[in-house]
């Protein structure tokens, strides 16, 4: 399928492997003058794309390739999630991937397509980036373009809110990252509520013999920490599954840390190592050497900066000192190990810029905001048949 956009752009909707391979090619020649960019693991990203993907389940996905002359110039994903429509109520479509030259041409070709794809399924509204979901990369980078990303982040070219905007789309959520010295200095307010708390308050770290299950018990505390946030969507078993197969040999046992009031768990954290900054230079690809690189870095050298992608306290303690408490004694009890690794940098993140209550603590302990991410939104016309 093919079809005319602006200025003699053509949009094709991604079928062919020739397709997947430009797809997925395309973000290296137009990051090749950023040295902040670090390119994704190639079988990943064709897996999340084209392969077994888990939200397919409850998902579906279609990509697209702008070309001009036979050039590729950009790309583009939309999203149609049941799941979201089950929890929201209303059928949001999504866009995601986006990657393009400084063509506002190139861009509103882009989007027309994966606007009339979504419109065709009934969706009343775009929202984006998500890439491909809102528990995988969120967000288009808006501050931040002078340093590289932390794993499971994007990054961007400065001209894309530009293009996006010119495309009628508006703003919806900022979300935020901060960096952290894991060898803060507790404030004493902190300590004070740990101190409430008294036996009742357990913390420790994940215990490996249990895995199945204890990765259960993660899913099951992050979908209730996060089940009133923003565009949230649950995890699924498969989902959740397949997080641990692919980080579960990178975590450590104190990587995870679970809180516990009167041994019911109340709150977690898990902490990785920044693949990113340990496949800086391998452009994506992990054959045939570079495998073994990147093992020999994560698990021998070991990276100087870690990020937290999952964190949560349950929702009968949120907006209380002791869900403060709770959200503390976990960062803190994760923060230790990593300061006798010699770790330098934690990225917290990302957060809701409305969440005045984690960047409240999270500023207690020297956190400084990094980056700045934004998700936009545009609504659609009804369709004639709805009108």
């Amino acid at each position: 399928m093919a079809a005319r956009g602006v200025s003699q752009v053509e949009v094709v909707a991604v079928a062919r492997r020739r397709e997947r391979r430009q797809f997925l090619a395309l973000p290296e020649r137009l990051y090749a003058d950023d040295p902040h960019w670090v390119a994704p693991l190639r079988w990943e990203q064709h897996r999340r794309l084209f392969g077994a993907n888990p939200l397919f389940h409850h998902a579906e996905c279609q990509a697209f390739l702008a070309l001009r002359a036979g050039r590729t110039v950009g790309r583009i994903t939309a999203q149609l999630d049941r799941l979201y429509e089950a929890v929201h109520g209303r059928k949001v479509g999504f866009f995601g991937m986006f990657e393009a030259e400084d063509d506002p041409a190139v861009a509103a070709a882009l989007f027309a397509a994966a606007e009339g794809w979504l419109a065709a399924r009934g969706a009343v509204e775009v929202q984006g980036p998500f890439n491909l979901s809102i528990n995988e990369e969120v967000g288009l980078l808006v501050a931040g373009f002078d340093s590289p990303p932390f794993v499971l982040m994007g990054h961007g070219r400065p001209w894309y809110p530009r293009l996006v905007e010119a495309a009628g789309y508006r703003p919806a959520k900022d979300l935020l990252t901060y960096v952290v010295r894991p060898d803060f200095e507790a404030p004493p307010a902190m300590r004070r509520l740990l101190a409430r708390q008294g036996r009742a308050l357990r913390v420790r770290p994940l215990d490996r013999r249990r895995r199945a299950a204890e990765f259960e018990l993660l899913r099951e505390l992050f979908n209730d920490a996060w089940a009133e946030n923003w565009g949230f969507v649950p995890f699924t078993r498969e989902e959740f599954a397949e997080v641990a197969a692919l980080f579960g040999a990178l975590l450590d046992d104190h990587n995870v840390q679970i809180a516990e009031l009167d041994g019911v768990p109340a709150a977690f954290i898990a902490v990785l190592p920044n693949v990113n900054e340990a496949a800086r230079d391998l452009r994506g690809r992990l054959l045939p050497w570079g495998w073994a690189k990147l093992l020999w870095r994560l698990k021998v050298r070991r990276p100087r900066s870690y990020r937290v992608p999952l964190m949560g306290v349950r929702r009968a303690h949120h907006d209380s000192p002791l869900g403060a408490a709770l959200a503390f004694a976990v960062i803190d009890a994760v923060r230790q190990p990593l300061v006798r690794l010699g770790v330098e940098r934690v990225e917290l993140g990302w957060i809701l810029e409305d969440n005045r209550g984690m960047r409240d603590i999270i500023a207690a302990i020297g956190g400084v905001e990094y980056k700045r991410y934004r998700i936009y939104r545009k609504p659609l016309p009804p369709r004639a048949a709805d009108a």
